[in-house]
This record gives structure tokens, C-alpha cells and sequence, in this order.
């Protein structure tokens, strides 16, 4: 019997950092980011967005989002990966356990390219080589203290920048290809 091979499943990023790299307080508040976000020009989102097919992330990141006045992704297939929730917690979002779970569903569901977004799932992925460019927009503030955007990975990552631009309010945002 043969077996078809699993698409391969690449990722992408679209993150913002404090000027000391990290994308949250320790407690997960981000009121820093979002009252600085007004005003700040084209940043690209809508058309990075228009090049994946699901966004993907931790569990984290998607309680932050159900805080919001409302669901910031509206029309969009979100896969949340996390073995805390239940899988059936939210009709807006499909749970799965482990990337390689995920990997499988979204090929399944002929997705091949991703949104990651959340520290530990974009340094879970960046360990395994699934990411293809970063997008990481940088707020002139420093916080001193909370979640970094990158945890430990065994390896080096090599990038090649591709542009940086000046936002408003001193707002910068370099895009990254990964190299290897």
C-alpha cells in the first residue's frame, strides 16, 4: 500500500515586540501595544493575511483574544494548539494537541501556509524549520519585564532582511526571510 505524502505546512509571522522583545506583560496585557497602534500607517497586515491560509496559535494568544469587544478574526480559520483546552471550547476555533496534529489537519484542509502568532508557538515552530519570514513591528517602549517574543531554540536561525520601515509614532517594522 502506498501512502500519499503530508503536504508540506510553512508558517509565517506577524508580531509586534517592545523595543526589549517582548510581546506582552508578564500577565499577558498588551494595553501597551494597543494604545500605541492608532495612527501608526499601512502596516501590511491585510496583505500578509491574504497570503495564508489559517492562523495558528497557543493557547495564550487565543485568550487574549476572546477578551476583545470583538473577535479579531472574523472569517478566518483559526487553529489553536494547546493541550489545556477543550477541544470543542469555542466554535470560532479547531484545538489540536500537538503541531504534528495540526500539521496533518491543515493539509488535510489543503493549507499549506500559515499565520503563527504567540511566543511559544512561533519558537516551537522556528525549532522545527516551519517558518519562512518574520514580520516584527517594534514599539519604542521598553517594559523591563514580560512574555519574549522567542523562547530557547537549539539552534542558530538565520535571516536575511528584506526591508525595514518607519511607521508613525517612531513605530519600526522589519520583515525577515529565514534562510535555512
Amino acid at each position: 500500500m502506498t501512502t500519499t505524502p503530508i503536504p508540506a505546512v510553512t508558517g509565517a509571522v506577524f508580531i509586534a515586540t517592545s523595543l526589549d522583545g517582548y510581546i506582552a506583560r508578564t500577565d499577558g496585557d498588551i494595553d501597551w501595544l494597543l494604545s500605541r497602534s492608532q495612527d501608526i500607517g499601512e502596516t501590511g497586515y491585510d496583505a500578509f493575511i491574504e497570503t495564508t491560509g489559517a492562523i495558528v496559535m497557543g493557547r495564550n494568544t487565543y485568550e487574549i483574544g476572546t477578551t476583545f469587544d470583538e473577535w479579531p478574526y472574523t472569517g478566518l480559520r483559526v487553529m489553536v494548539l494547546s493541550t489545556q483546552l477543550d477541544t470543542d471550547v469555542d466554535d470560532r476555533v479547531t484545538v489540536h494537541r500537538t503541531i504534528d496534529e495540526l500539521l496533518v489537519a491543515a493539509a488535510a484542509e489543503d493549507i499549506h501556509h500559515v499565520y503563527a502568532d504567540g511566543g511559544r508557538l512561533i519558537t516551537s515552530f522556528l525549532q522545527r524549520g516551519l517558518i519562512t519570514e518574520l514580520t516584527i513591528t517594534t514599539i519604542p517602549v521598553i517594559l523591563g519585564s514580560g512574555l519574549p517574543l522567542f523562547g530557547v531554540i537549539d539552534h542558530d536561525v538565520s535571516l536575511e532582511l528584506l526591508r525595514s520601515t518607519t511607521l508613525g509614532q517612531g513605530i519600526t517594522q522589519s520583515v525577515y526571510r529565514v534562510t535555512d
